[in-house]
Parts: C-alpha cells; structure tokens; sequence
C-alpha cells in the first residue's frame, strides 16, 4: 500500500503539473539558448531557449493522456472478446485465432502500420496503442471465463433458461473486475514507452505537440555538441513515470490477489 501510494501520488502530481502549466511557460528565449542546468532551468534550455523542465511536464502530461486513452480502449476490447469467447465454442475459437494472430506480429511492426493508417496525432496513436495492447489482456479475461463457467450457480442460471451472453455479463463480469482493472492499469507502461518510440521515429504525434518521443528526437542532433542534459532528463523522467505505473499496477495485483494478471509486451 504505501508503494501504490507513493506511485500514484507521483503519477498525480506530474498530471497535474503539466495540465496547470501555462502555454506561455515552454515559448522560446533566444537570450537563453543552450543553457546547462542551472537553478532558474534545472533541466537547462534547447536550442531555442525553451525551459526544459517544462517542456517535459508537458511531454509527460501528454504521454499520460494517451496511455490513459489506449489502456482504457484495450481493456474495453479485452474485455467485450472474452465475454464473446464465453457465449461458445465457435466464439471460443474465433478470439483465441484473434488473440494468436495479434501476438505473432511484433507490437512496434503493427503500432507504425496502424498510427499510419489512422493518421497519426494523438487520437490516432491512441487507437494504435490500443488495437494492439490487448491480447494479452484478453487471454487473462478469457482463461477467467473458462473457469468461471464450470461452477455451480453458472449451470443453475443455464438450467433457469438464462441465455448465455446473459450469463456472462451478469454472474461472470462482476469476477473479473479486479483481474480487469489491474490488467487495464498494467498497459499504461507499454503504452507510454509505444508512444514515445514511434514519436521518435517521426510516425506519432505532430512536433507541434510537446511529447518526450519528439524531445528525444529533437536532441539527437545537439548530443554531440556535449548538450546531454536535452535527453538525460526527459528520459530519466519517462521512465520514473513508467516505473511509477509499473509499482502501482503491481501493488494492486498483490492487494487484489489477481495472480498473473499482468500484461506483457
């Protein structure tokens, strides 16, 4: 409990941070180009004289929508497939061919196909991330199912002529709920880390957008001129703010005591 609490005050904190930010807070300052970190810009600034501390509040606040918007919509997909893998064999055979197929392609070959083809910005990242998030979630959901099927109160509801997606929804959703919520928590980290790799391949959101993909991209080009500090810090901070979900989702997997309900990527 007290490293889930920590964790999500961490995570709340840089949401919020980064929302209450004004717009006015990353514009450029040519009188401050290239400055190292120093008290007044302890991340120091770019090129441009942008703060980069803030800069990266807004990258990480922005990272954070879209793994909120992509775990929610796997978690949704997951969810709506394993109540169809439970109404029959034939659905039964179907999802699990789906869940199959979806492992068997590598997750960055499918997210750059599918960021393209829904026109990348952050909606369209969103979907891709999400289309692709959750087949791991969806045999967890599944598995659940299949067991939950073979116990007593479920052959009396089928013995007093319920139907089945009836029964799924009403006598086996409310079992899932903790295996889903944790599940759905435990694709934030993937999503994040998905978001920023294909924004750093140029094939995500906008540059107009601020995102720690298109800051790592950006810094590329001055690394050698000794201005580390364009990378280190952004990096450092997605990947505390990707550990933060990770701790938290793991905290409650044991709080829940929902076993191997973790989602890989």
């Amino acid at each position: 409990m007290i490293w889930g609490s920590l964790a999500l005050g961490w995570i709340v904190i840089v949401w919020l941070a980064g929302f209450v930010l004004p717009a006015e807070s990353t514009l450029t300052s040519l009188k401050d180009r290239n400055l190292a970190p120093i008290w007044a810009h302890p991340f120091g600034t770019d090129w441009l004289g942008r703060d980069m501390f803030m800069r990266t509040l807004k990258g990480l606040t922005t990272s954070i929508q879209v793994g909120l918007l992509a775990a929610c919509g796997g978690g949704i997909v997951a969810l709506v497939l394993g109540l169809i893998a439970a109404s029959g064999k034939l659905a039964d055979r179907v999802v699990s061919w789906l869940i199959d197929l979806f492992l068997s392609v590598p997750h960055l070959v499918s997210l750059v196909m599918l960021a393209f083809v829904f026109g990348g910005g952050l909606p369209g990242v969103a979907t891709a991330i999400a289309l692709t998030h959750w087949p791991n979630l969806a045999r967890i959901v599944r598995a659940e199912m299949i067991q939950l099927k073979s116990a007593d109160y479920i052959h009396i509801s089928r013995r007093l002529g319920q139907s089945r997606f009836r029964i799924a929804v009403q006598h086996m959703l409310p079992h899932l709920v903790p295996q889903l919520f944790v599940g759905t928590l435990l694709i934030f980290p993937h999503a994040i880390l998905h978001e920023a790799a294909i924004t750093f391949l140029g094939l995500g959101l906008s540059p107009q957008q601020p995102a720690i993909g298109i800051i790592l991209s950006e810094s590329m080009r001055y690394l050698s001129a000794g201005m580390w500090w364009l990378a280190f810090f952004p990096g450092l901070a997605l990947l505390l703010v990707v550990r933060a979900f990770d701790v938290l989702g793991n905290s409650l997997k044991v709080l829940t005591s929902t076993g191997s309900s973790r989602e890989g990527g």
